[in-house]
């Protein structure tokens, strides 16, 4: 039997042709930096009634974002926000059908936490928990640890200790003994296991070369940012990482991407709203502050690049665009799918407000087209 059939509870494994998420629900600002009234306002019944909604149409992911600060600016966002593993057992907890992911920040999080609190969310969604490693970019957050900021490729080495830790646990029915570079466990120990087997579902956003090959040998759903719109530009990105899983690891990847909407009565509409949203209202000070942060180094960047990956941030967090009607979101998405992506996190700049249009107008075509 394959780790797949027996985590069959859990929707990312599912047969659904194009599989669809959220992201950042759990974030104030959603994924948009800017000041547009009706912005996502974080509380849990706002981020309760987003989760319903990916509840009715069986969304396969509903995935945080794990941050402790926000991005300064004139708006600030994310600087409010939900805690992912709490959050995630929550909405576990108020949903029936809809993928629980709980995002965990290695260098923070100690694994025997994390496999305990992991497992505990997994019971209460009854299966249907992924658990998103990230190794952490975010140098002012770690700082707040009072944690090092470990060099790029060292932090995916913690991360691989850590990561074994956190399924030894899942697995072992024995206690152990652990004695590593990063971390050292005495008769370490760990019951109930989780729900599936051998262990949750695991997912990374690994970008790098280093990142990419964390991702492909470990997890089983990789995220990744598509930087073209070029369809196939974005064919061999998403290709590169299946064959890298499937020729050096022998695994079966599956990957995913992210895409903002924008929709309308109208095209013209549609990117009038987009204009206002973020070219008058967009909080340009807090997008730069992301790229800082990331490490991009402005004066190696054409400026004219820069100013597009500023506004791509806040326009949807750098997601792919989908702005138009109806029907040009659903070819939109009919493109994401051609590229060879098999599943789709999606944002709305207001976000429940989108979210509804999106279930009662386009999710019923995307059904009628055979992509879910």
């Amino acid at each position: 039997m394959t780790d797949h059939e027996n985590r069959a509870t859990n929707p990312v494994f599912g047969s659904r042709k194009l599989k669809l998420g959220t992201f950042q629900t759990n974030m104030d600002s959603g994924c948009v930096m800017s000041a547009l009234e009706g912005r996502l306002e974080i509380n849990w019944p706002n981020t309760l009634a987003l989760a319903r909604l990916a509840d009715e149409m069986e969304f396969e992911a509903i995935v945080p974002v794990a941050r402790w600060r926000g991005f300064g600016g004139a708006t600030n966002p994310q600087g409010a926000g939900l805690e992912t593993y709490t959050w995630a057992a929550g909405v576990g907890a108020s949903t029936t059908r809809a993928g629980i992911v709980a995002t965990s920040h290695v260098t923070i999080t100690h694994p025997i936490v994390a496999a305990k609190q992991s497992t505990t969310i997994d019971h209460i969604s009854d299966g249907r928990l992924t658990l998103n490693v990230v190794t952490g970019w975010n140098k002012p957050e770690i700082d707040m640890f009072g944690t090092p900021m470990l060099g790029h490729d060292e932090r995916y080495d913690c991360a691989e200790e850590w990561l074994g830790l956190v399924r030894r646990l899942w697995a072992s029915e024995h206690e152990f003994d652990h004695d590593g570079k990063y971390y050292q466990i005495k008769a370490g120990y760990m019951q109930p296991k989780p729900i599936q087997k051998p262990f949750p579902a695991l997912m990374n956003a690994g970008g790098s070369e280093r990142g990419r090959r964390f991702a492909a040998e470990h997890c089983d759903v990789v995220y990744t940012v598509l930087t073209s719109t070029n369809v196939d530009d974005c064919k061999a990105h998403v290709k590169a990482y299946r064959d890298m899983a499937h020729k050096e690891f022998g695994r079966d990847l599956k990957v995913w991407s992210l895409a903002y909407a924008v929709q309308a009565d109208t095209e013209a509409e549609a990117r009038a709203f987009y204009n206002d949203y973020v070219n008058v209202k967009g909080d340009w000070e807090a997008a730069g502050n992301v790229i800082d942060t990331m490490g991009l180094n402005a004066k190696t960047i054409p400026p004219e690049r820069l100013q597009s990956m500023k506004e791509r941030f806040i326009a949807g967090w750098s997601g792919y665009p989908l702005i138009g009607t109806k029907e040009q979101i659903v070819d939109g998405l009919k493109t994401m799918s051609g590229m060879g992506l098999d599943g789709v996190l999606l944002s709305w700049p207001r976000y429940e407000e989108g979210m509804r249009r999106f279930q009662r107008e386009t999710y019923p075509l995307l059904v009628q087209d055979g992509l879910r």
